[in-house]
């Protein structure tokens, strides 16, 4: 490279790990430091690498483009061609953070601007709880259909990026050699945090993912810990305020909650579609105003939620765009789990491991949420998830 080329590189450098870290709190400038990287990257002439999970990612991208051109409405799914922007993750930060260095470095960004996010997020919700309390409502009914958010725009975005990066921090702890003491206490401190944002986050989605991508990092680092998993579960569920009692419940029976029956109309209405239209899906950005049009016949009231898409990753793309875009997306999830897990089977030496041991339990937890959620189809997760992904193949490769 020539100096100048040099240059330019750095700048892709910085420019991605700024990116990455800021879309913890703010997404417009997680995208314009993206673009600044993506420039510098393609002007400094250095090679463009991309993982393996380019092929299931093509025919993702690929397959949306043929469903949006066939559907009723194709230029209301111009959204979703925007959003293959977002996607550029991939490629800039497989090609620029190369070093070890660089996952240590993001973590540490993630893991500050995500405990200054949940540290927020906790004042807001106290702020709730108050408000309820001055208005005389139940605070319960108050408070599920406008939760905490912290910097973020919406209380799924939050959860779902804290989720994340939580499990990396937990990767960290568990995994990283030669961590110092001041390190290890800040970042139990960071895991208190974040694990309170995320339970009064009410997101039961997210509570469950956590919970079992957490149970298989514990697994990995020191499976006897995994004996007081009962009796840390008897203490949450006896000390828990009534409200996330109320909100555990919920996932069982609809009293007070409709949210359950709602999904259940959901999952049912995308199942329709998904007969009706097996291979191409009714197009982006169409089930919410196709929604009535595919409702069974027996649903003769809606309950209250949010009916712009199905609240299931493989459910609402496969109702969207065609069994072939959900197969490429599991395609790709299969792909990230059993290249990682073989990588950690064959020995990993140094922050390799934590890293790859990362995206593992980040994948693991996507996959879980995906079932109650349209997670990857939010701009800030599925950016903090391929930056992971591509660290972890970075991590892979320098094991040669």
């Amino acid at each position: 490279m020539t100096p100048t080329q040099e240059r330019l590189y750095a700048v892709a450098q910085w420019s991605m790990l700024l990116s990455a870290a800021s879309v913890v709190l703010s997404i417009a400038v997680c995208h314009l430091l993206l673009g600044v990287a993506l420039i510098a990257l393609v002007a400094s002439d250095a090679p463009l690498r991309l993982p393996p999970v380019k092929w299931p990612l093509a025919v993702f991208l690929g397959w949306t483009l043929v469903s949006m051109a066939m559907s009723a409405d194709p230029g209301s799914g111009l959204p979703q061609v925007r959003k293959i922007y977002a996607y550029s993750v991939l490629l800039v930060a497989s090609s620029v953070l190369l070093e070890a260095k660089h996952a240590r470095w993001l973590a540490g960004g993630w893991f500050v601007a995500a405990a200054l996010s949940a540290l927020k997020s906790l004042v807001q919700f106290w702020r709730k709880v108050e408000e309820a309390g001055a208005r005389g409502e139940d605070f319960y009914q108050f408070y599920v259909g406008e939760r905490i958010t912290g910097f973020l725009s919406h209380w799924m975005t939050f959860g779902g990026v804290g989720m994340m990066v939580l499990l990396v921090l937990l990767s960290v702890l568990f995994f990283a050699p030669g961590l110092g003491r001041r390190e290890r206490w800040l970042g139990w401190l960071g895991v208190v945090v974040l694990v309170a944002s995320l339970l009064v986050s009410f997101t039961r989605g997210i509570w469950l993912a956590t919970v079992v991508a957490g149970v298989y990092l514990v697994w990995e680092w020191r499976k006897k810990l995994l004996w007081g998993a009962p009796v840390a579960v008897a203490v949450v569920l006896v000390a828990a305020p009534g409200a996330v009692k109320r909100r555990l419940e919920s996932m069982t029976t609809a009293r007070g909650d409709s949210s359950a029956a709602a999904r259940i109309i959901m999952w049912r209405t995308g199942w329709r579609m998904i007969q009706a239209h097996p291979l191409l899906g009714v197009g982006p950005q169409q089930v919410g105003p196709q929604f009535r049009r595919y409702m069974p016949a027996d649903v003769r009231e809606l309950p209250p939620a949010f009916y712009e898409h199905l609240h299931s990753l493989y459910i609402h793309y496969a109702a969207e765009r065609g069994l072939p875009a959900v197969a490429a997306i599991l395609w790709l999830l299969g792909m990230v789990l059993w290249d990682h897990l073989r990588a950690l089977r064959s020995g990993l030496s140094g922050d390799n491991r934590f890293i790859v041991q990362a995206v593992v339990a980040v994948t693991i937890a996507v996959v879980v949420e995906g079932f109650f959620e349209l997670n990857l189809g939010d701009t800030e997760v599925l950016t903090v998830f391929l930056t992971t992904v591509s660290l972890g193949y970075t991590a892979i490769g320098r094991e040669g």
